[in-house]
C-alpha cells in the first residue's frame, strides 16, 4: 500500500513572541507527507511549486521517502504565507498571503501514483480536492480529507460534494461548529456524519481529539502535554499525515475503531514534535525510536482502570 497526499506546498515566514524565521518549508501536503513517512513509504506528494522554491526542502522530503513525481513545477513564484503567533500561541494573525502558483491551479495526478490506497486530501480548495479524487482510482482506496473555515464560508456546495465521497473527515473544533451549525461538539460530530463521511475526527488542540464513527462509537484521544510551543504551524497536518501513514502500514482496506484510534494516538504524538521547533525542523530530525518512546509515555499517563 502507499499514501498519496495532495494539497499546498508553501514557503512560510513565521514570527512568534520570541523568534522569527523566513523561507521555511510550509504547506498542508508537505507536512502531512513528511509525517506519514515515519510509518510507511513511499508517500507520494501532489502539489505545485514555483521557480523560487528552496531545493533543500525538496531534498529533505525525498530523503524521508516522499516522492515528488506528483509535484508540478512552475515558472511563477511559489505560494507564500506570512504570519505571526500571539502570546498564547493559539491565536495568530496572517500578515500576507501570496497565492502565486495556486491561482488557477488544477491538480494533476500522474498515472504511476494514482492507484495509491490511502488518499489524503490535505487542506486545499474543495475544487482541487474533487479534481484529485477523480484521478485516484484504487478500488479499495480509503479517503481522508481536511478542510478549513475559508472553504466552509466560500465553497460550501463543493465542500459538501467532497464530504459525500470520503471515509474520514478531520477538522478542528471551531470548523466543526461552523460546518455543523451547532456549538455542541458531540452533536456536531453526528451532524457531520450525516453529511457523508463514514468517520469524523474533531481536533481539540492541546486537549486531544474526538473520533465519531457512523456506528455511533466514540474515542477520545489525548494530546502530548507540551511544556512549551515553539511554532504550532503544521501540527494539524502532521496529525493527519501520521494517521494516514499508520493506516497504510496495516496493509488493510477497511479499518476498525481500534485501527482508527491507534492511528489518532500516533498522529497526536508526531504532531507534538512538530510544535517543538519552527516549520519541520524538529519533525524532520526525529527518529522512530523517539516516536515510540513518546507513544509509550503517553500510553502510561493516560491509562486508568475501573
Amino acid at each position: 500500500m502507499a499514501v498519496i497526499t495532495g494539497g499546498t506546498i508553501a514557503i512560510d515566514n513565521v514570527k512568534t513572541p520570541t523568534q522569527e524565521a523566513t523561507q521555511l518549508l510550509g504547506g498542508s501536503a508537505a507536512y502531512a507527507s513528511l509525517a506519514a513517512s515515519y510509518y510507511d513509504s513511499p508517500v507520494h506528494l501532489v502539489g505545485i511549486i514555483g521557480h523560487d522554491y528552496p531545493q533543500e526542502h525538496l531534498d529533505m522530503l525525498e530523503s524521508h521517502g516522499v516522492t515528488l513525481t506528483g509535484v508540478e513545477r512552475s515558472d511563477q513564484e511559489s505560494f507564500t504565507w506570512t504570519g505571526e503567533y500571539m502570546e498564547n500561541m493559539n491565536d495568530r494573525e496572517t500578515h500576507a498571503v501570496a497565492l502565486n502558483v495556486l491561482e488557477g491551479w488544477s491538480v494533476k495526478v500522474p498515472d504511476s501514483i494514482a492507484s495509491s490506497d490511502i488518499v489524503v486530501l490535505a487542506n486545499m480548495s474543495p475544487d482541487n480536492q474533487l479534481e484529485m479524487l477523480s484521478q485516484c482510482h484504487a478500488e479499495s482506496r480509503f479517503v481522508i480529507a481536511d478542510t478549513m473555515d475559508l472553504w466552509i464560508n466560500i465553497a460550501s456546495e463543493k465542500l459538501h460534494e467532497v464530504l459525500q465521497q470520503i471515509d474520514l473527515l478531520v477538522l478542528n473544533e471551531s470548523e466543526a461548529r461552523m460546518l455543523a451549525d451547532t456549538p455542541h461538539l458531540i452533536e456536531a460530530g453526528n451532524i457531520l456524519l450525516s453529511k457523508g463521511p463514514k468517520n469524523v475526527i474533531i481536533k481539540l488542540g492541546e486537549f486531544g481529539a474526538i473520533l465519531h464513527t457512523a456506528s455511533g462509537e466514540l474515542f477520545r484521544c489525548p494530546a502530548w502535554p507540551l511544556e512549551q510551543v515553539a511554532d504550532p504551524t503544521g501540527a494539524g497536518d502532521s496529525f493527519l499525515g501520521a494517521m494516514a501513514g499508520y493506516l497504510s502500514s496495516l496493509q488493510q482496506s477497511t479499518f476498525s475503531l481500534e485501527n482508527l484510534s491507534q492511528s489518532m494516538v500516533r498522529g497526536s504524538v508526531v504532531a507534538s514534535f512538530t510544535c517543538e521547533a519552527f516549520s519541520t525542523q524538529r519533525l524532520q530530525a526525529i527518529t522512530k525510536t523517539e516516536i515510540d518512546q513518546r507513544l509509550s509515555q503517553l500510553h502510561g499517563m493516560s491509562q486508568w482502570s475501573l
